[in-house]
Order: structure tokens, then sequence, then C-alpha cells
């Protein structure tokens, strides 16, 4: 089984509540460390203009290229459930080779010399039959999580989404419902 996330662009607001809750939840200071991130895509030229936002955090791809890429083997996927964990005691502080080969800039650093962390999908919640806290806070209900293959047959997503970064080389598991617009968005 593999778990994933689905993102609903068109009724996403940008409000950041899943940024905020993610890091109460798990105790992350303020500063450029946020588990989960939401950024504002805007194109077009008035009157046709698009602006859409895109929520993302540890895609918990289904070939992830953070774990090939770590020199410590600190980041593995688990065979159970398809999420991606790094165990800080084998990660070289500084190193930021994950960061450079997710292309959803999932690896996350507090400053220049500190470890990766990153999303690990709430797993003290999803042991008490809990979901992600960014999916329970999101007001506009615009996140989901669960079976990969679940969130397929319960929403008619896609694989892609303005602003999402190319998908065909690390299988990201998330779905989406994709903003449309007067403009083409970019990809």
């Amino acid at each position: 089984m593999q778990l994933g996330f689905y993102f609903d662009q068109q009724r996403c607001t940008g409000c950041h509540t899943c940024v905020v809750a993610c890091k109460q939840w798990h105790g992350i200071p303020a500063g450029p460390a946020s588990w989960r991130r939401v950024s504002t895509i805007e194109t077009g030229k008035f009157p046709e203009v698009w602006v859409g936002h895109l929520s993302l955090s540890c895609c918990h791809c289904l070939e992830p290229a953070c774990v090939s890429a770590c020199p410590a083997s600190a980041i593995s996927k688990r065979d159970e459930d398809g999420i991606v964990l790094v165990d800080q005691s084998l990660c070289i502080a500084g190193c930021q080779a994950c960061l450079y080969a997710c292309p959803y800039r999932a690896p996350q650093f507090r400053d220049d010399s500190s470890k990766m962390e990153m999303c690990d999908f709430c797993l003290d919640r999803l042991h008490q039959g809990g979901k992600p806290l960014c999916v329970v806070s999101c007001p506009l209900r615009a996140l989901d999580s669960g079976p990969l293959e679940e969130l397929k047959a319960r929403y008619p997503g896609v694989e892609q989404a303005p602003g999402f970064a190319d998908p065909s080389h690390t299988r990201p598991a998330i779905l989406f419902r994709a903003k449309d617009g007067p403009a083409s968005p970019p990809s």
C-alpha cells in the first residue's frame, strides 16, 4: 500500500493554515523550515490573469530521488505504507544533497548547517488512526490523504497541476484537482 495526498487547487485560497498547523504540531520554530509550504502562482496579463496556489509537503514518491542522493543512507522509504523518512542520527549536517535531488524541494533545513527534516505524514497521528494535521486543519477541505489507490477512486484527480514540477521521474504520491483559468498557467 502507498499512502499519498490529494490537493484541490480549485479550493485552496492560500491561507497557509496547513503550514501553521504543521509547524505548531511538530514544534518547528519560525524560520525557513516548513514541512508543508504554500506557493502562489500568477500568470497572464489583464484582463486574462490566472492566480492559483499550490500546497506541498514531501510527496512520498514511489521513486524518491532523495533516497538515492543521500550519501549517508539517512533517507528511506517504508515498505508497509510508502512513507519516506529521514533518520537524523545518520544525516550529515549541511550536506543538502537530498534537497538538490528533490524536484519538489521537500527536504527542509533550519539553517545551512542543520540536519534535514521533512514531512513524516504525521506518523504519530497515523498510528492513532488519524490523518495528517495539514489535512484536518484545512478550512476549505482542499487537502486529503490516504491509500493512493483509494484517493484515485474517490477523486477525479490528475498527476499534474500548475506550478508542480514534472512528476515522471519520481512518481510522487499526490493527486490534484487542478485549477483552470483564462490564461495558460505555467507547468
